[in-house]
């Protein structure tokens, strides 16, 4: 893994995970397996299997969480407001139909939120264009075009 960009709102959601997972999920997680101890013999014990599988995967993902906490850049979101850069809301119109799309880092990104990576061919295409400008993105479906239609800063 390399440095991400994120939006604030993005590095805000990372460290909220952060902090839950350490403080709530792991004292969880460490009850599910004292509970689970009590049953027995474990060898044979679903229940502290599946516990000591849970915290295997959330201490993972705390270290995972701690790198890209350590390697973020949060970019400024108040740049020029006239081009779509990281972090913009930007309206486009497709085929008569317009919708808003959030210019976010790669692992914000979330197409059923509306939310589009910057490395993303759409994303990647919409950087630095401004209201009225006509961009052709190449997909694997063929080649598509909008229209920017407005572009605002969160």
């Amino acid at each position: 893994m390399s440095e991400q960009k994120y939006t604030h709102e993005g590095f805000q959601q990372l460290k909220d995970e952060y902090e839950r997972r350490t403080k709530v999920d792991r004292k969880r997680i460490l009850a599910a397996i004292e509970e689970a101890r009590s049953f027995g013999d474990l060898s044979e014990n679903a229940e502290y299997s599946a516990a000591k599988d849970e915290q295997a995967r959330n201490d993972h993902r705390i270290q995972e969480l701690e790198y890209l906490i350590e390697h973020a850049i949060v970019v400024d979101e108040e740049l020029d407001a006239d081009v779509v850069g990281l972090g913009s809301f930007v309206t486009v119109e497709r085929d008569g139909k317009e919708t808003q799309y959030k210019i976010v880092g790669s692992n914000e990104a979330n197409p059923f939120d509306n939310k589009l990576s910057d490395m993303s061919p759409v994303g990647r295409a919409l950087i630095g264009s401004k209201v009225g400008d006509s961009v052709k993105v190449d997909v694997p479906a063929g080649t598509i075009e909008f229209k920017v239609v407005s572009i605002a800063k969160a």
